[in-house]
């Protein structure tokens, strides 16, 4: 029990961590960009431009915000799953894994705080350069994360490793 609840603490602070980033710089963002011509960082590469997006990546799905609750409540009660079933800091083999749910559930929470608050999610990084969607902190952990737990799944954890996180009625 008391390695569950380290996993859920762990889960609990870093998700934390990174979601007052998100809020942080989110607030940055409509303070000092909302209105505003975009701050270019990189001439034609990179720059700060506010955007409010209704919808989903690449602005798919504007106006669901329902929909996009209910997915992020599905990602907590799935990441809270996952954080209970994994074995306890010991086993640092799964640190990445647990590095994985935090940011997931991070980017969940950011998002879908701006969609209760706000009815939209604030947006104020893009890549001029590729023409690339405005996004957020909350985006790229999500992102970053889906990216590194693809790789785990596929060079780094075994499928009886991963075993551990299998939903079972039976024990």
């Amino acid at each position: 029990m008391k390695s569950k609840l380290q996993n859920l603490g762990m889960w609990v602070i870093l998700s934390g961590i990174l979601i007052a980033a998100d809020r942080w710089t989110k607030s940055l963002a409509v303070l000092h960009l909302q209105g505003q011509e975009p701050i270019v960082l990189i001439p034609g590469v990179f720059e700060l431009l506010y955007s409010e997006n209704r919808g989903a990546a690449f602005g798919v799905m504007q106006g669901r915000q329902t929909v996009f609750l209910v997915i992020a409540a599905a990602v907590l009660v799935a990441s809270f799953y996952a954080m209970w079933k994994l074995p306890d800091f010991s086993q640092k083999r799964y640190h990445w894994l647990k590095i994985c749910i935090c940011m997931i559930s991070a980017g969940a929470v950011g998002n879908m705080i701006d969609r209760i608050a706000c009815g939209y999610v604030v947006d104020f990084l893009y890549v001029r350069l590729i023409d690339f969607p405005v996004f957020n902190v909350a985006d790229i952990c999500v992102t970053c994360a889906a990216f590194l737990l693809v790789m785990l799944m596929m060079f780094y954890y075994t499928d009886e490793e991963l075993e551990v996180l299998h939903f079972s009625f039976h024990r």
